[in-house]
């Protein structure tokens, strides 16, 4: 019978499946299926396929629109996100979203830095800055690819409003010592 369970779940998926058309919307399903939940989590078959990140984006700018979502969690290094989330809550120098994710100097750089992201980050931007708007949405980073550099940014952090969480996160992070600049 194993045959007629693949047969009847492939039958699921073919009528689950909607074409997408470029149109607005492509995701009034989706959008009403995810109802009122406090976390969507969008994932995608392959990192770098322009498609996956301009349909991501365009998801996610509903869910900020229309559902209130207030965070984008990005697989992402937190150090280089945090300076993304600086320009879209406005509370930065740098003057354009290509100069605010030019933190992301490590591999895979590809996967920040382009043309995709950059838009969807103007928007975010914008967004926040729109009369009205009940909160401002963030872009925060997940991943800890430099480990050195998130260990320096939390313990300054710290240094500036706890000085004793400050000691204490030193203490708690030196069993990486051994291990030096090798991540």
């Amino acid at each position: 019978m194993p045959f007629s369970r693949e047969k009847e779940t492939l039958g699921l998926v073919r009528n689950s499946l909607q074409r997408l058309t470029g149109e607005p919307s492509d995701y009034d399903s989706l959008l009403r299926h995810i109802g009122d939940v406090h976390f969507v989590l969008i994932g995608e078959a392959s990192h770098g396929t322009h498609e996956f990140y301009g349909d991501r984006a365009e998801i996610t700018k509903r869910l900020i629109r229309e559902h209130g979502f207030h965070a984008v969690a990005a697989e992402a290094d937190w150090p280089d996100a945090h300076r993304v989330n600086r320009y879209v809550q406005d509370r930065t120098s740098d003057g354009s979203a290509e100069r605010a994710l030019a933190g992301f100097i490590r591999f895979p750089v590809w996967m920040w830095r382009n043309e995709a992201v950059a838009e969807f980050v103007n928007w975010l931007r914008h967004n926040n800055q729109r009369p009205g708007a009940p909160y401002q949405a963030g872009f925060y980073g997940l991943d800890l690819y430099s480990l050195n550099r998130s260990r320096a940014e939390v313990v300054r952090y710290l240094e500036r409003v706890d000085p004793a969480a400050a000691t204490r996160a030193r203490d708690r992070y030196s069993c990486f010592d051994h291990f030096g600049e090798d991540e």
